[in-house]
């Protein structure tokens, strides 16, 4: 297993990897994460709403934690680049082997193939009928979790997202400890499956959730279900709009507070910073 100090070290090296490559490739890693996430979030929700209605429904949020870690070992161990682990680059531009334009250079493109990534994945599962398992009742979850996710106010979601991305940025790292398959999605399942029970923000995560409930609204079928469990009116709430100034504004700031300030800056000052020494004092001989 490798230490903390050798998991820093491998991270900030790896940093100064990712912040070199073409843009052109930093989009398409970010869209194949992108990908990856958004259909553990679409085994998630159909988790949730295969016990909605029934004696097990208070389960449903565990089941939705258990299957969603499956996205994060998709992206570890089949590549891919998601912005919320890049948060972790702060350690290489703080060890001065990333200036902080190539890091944000990496962060921008990232999260723009995360959020394309997303998208396809909505688009394909919306419109290819997938909500409609158990009744529509997945449909309804959809739009549900879609609502609750811009209708918190901007500091709660702010909050929710710094936890989340320390939970985030800790799997990562923690299966930079395993040096072996079973060790890696072992050491990364806790962690997230911590914060999705929990109810932390996820930016990326957030792409996928909040413009399923978005585009699976204007079916007739899925509005009419969600209108038989919930208050129609709830829906002025859900805009393509509130997705970005109530949820993914908000939740981005946080992600990177958490991930960057909590993880990237301890992580260096604990294992990376090289501590300026004072010069020895010089002692003056006595005469004798």
């Amino acid at each position: 297993m490798n230490t903390p100090k050798e998991i820093t070290q491998s991270y900030a090296a790896l940093g100064v990897t990712k912040t070199q490559y073409p843009a052109s490739k930093m989009l398409v890693l970010g869209i194949f994460a992108g990908l990856s996430l958004a259909l553990s979030g679409v085994g998630a929700t159909i988790a949730m709403s295969s016990v909605a209605g029934t004696t097990l429904a208070n389960a449903g949020k565990l089941l939705s934690a258990i299957v969603f870690p499956a996205g994060l070992a998709m992206i570890l161990l089949a590549g891919g680049e998601l912005f919320t682990g890049n948060c972790m680059i702060m350690m290489s531009v703080l060890d001065k082997q990333v200036k902080l334009p190539a890091m944000f250079k990496n962060w921008f493109f990232v999260y723009l193939g995360n959020f394309i990534g997303s998208i396809i994945v909505v688009l394909i599962t919306v419109y290819g009928g997938t909500y409609s398992l158990f009744g529509n009742a997945a449909a309804v979850t959809a739009i549900s979790t879609a609502v609750a996710k811009v209708s918190q106010p901007f500091l709660d979601m702010m909050l929710r997202a710094v936890f989340c991305n320390f939970l985030v940025c800790i799997a990562v790292f923690m299966s930079f400890a395993a040096k072996d398959v079973v060790g890696k999605v072992a050491a990364l399942f806790l962690p997230i499956m911590l914060f999705v029970l929990s109810g932390y923000e996820h930016s990326i995560a957030n792409m996928y959730f909040i413009p399923t409930g978005l585009l699976a609204v204007r079916s007739y079928d899925y509005y009419q279900a969600y209108g038989a469990a919930y208050n129609l009116p709830d829906l002025a709430s859900l805009t393509w709009g509130a997705l970005f100034l109530k949820n993914l504004i908000p939740v981005t700031i946080g992600n990177i507070i958490g991930g960057s300030g909590f993880i990237g800056v301890i992580c260096w000052f604990l294992y990376l910073r090289d501590p300026v020494k004072k010069p020895a004092r010089k002692t003056s001989k006595k005469r004798k």
